[in-house]
């Protein structure tokens, strides 16, 4: 979408949101009701400082105005079982990683895995990594420690947490346990 594209559609959608009327909107930030009509029908190109008036008049910062207009922007889908099947620090005792996807920005690398423990993982409360870690128990339960702390999760539980805190599985009390772990990496580890 064209950058004048995305500032009409958004400003329209907003002012319609806001439930002002073009008039009441262009009083508001000081613009005649042509113009606001002009950039709401992307017939012409706003200044910054129009663009900043529109923002403040929306309450809403100036990027919520360019939305959209954006460079295509990357994702990555990954049908069920699909995931490729990875070696961690975790592997050798007995958990399975399955990719789901990364995505390297400009700020961070997250990553997404599914994790499975079975009958033959072993507990491992040594992981470390930099970044944040967010787990969410999808099956089983098990008692997953971070620091000093510990914490029984059972389906549906999450745990967010400072990676370079040792962490990981204390005790597997019900098996199979598969948890969905998505780690934010930050820019020192791309």
């Amino acid at each position: 979408m064209a950058l004048e594209q995305a500032i009409a559609l958004n400003v329209r959608n907003l002012r319609l949101g806001s439930g002002l009327s073009v008039a009441d909107m262009a009083d508001r930030i000081g613009i005649s009701k042509a113009m606001l009509s002009k950039i709401e029908n992307s017939q012409t190109s706003c200044s910054l400082a129009t663009l900043q008036r529109l923002a403040l008049g929306l309450d809403v910062p100036v990027t919520a105005l360019v939305r959209g207009a954006d460079a295509q922007r990357e994702a990555v889908f990954t049908e069920a079982g699909g995931g490729l099947r990875i070696a961690r620090n975790g592997t050798k005792s007995g958990h399975e990683y399955e990719l789901l996807g990364a995505l390297r920005g400009q700020h961070k690398r997250l990553e997404s895995l599914m994790v499975t423990l079975n009958e033959d993982s072993q507990t491992y409360p040594l992981f470390q990594h930099p970044g944040t870690e967010f787990i969410h128990m999808l099956e089983g339960q098990m008692v997953y420690g971070h620091g000093r702390e510990s914490y029984r999760l059972s389906p549906g539980d999450s745990l967010q947490f400072d990676g370079e805190g040792s962490h990981g599985p204390i005790d597997l009390v019900e098996l199979p346990i598969r948890f969905l772990s998505v780690i934010a990496f930050p820019d020192a580890t791309l």
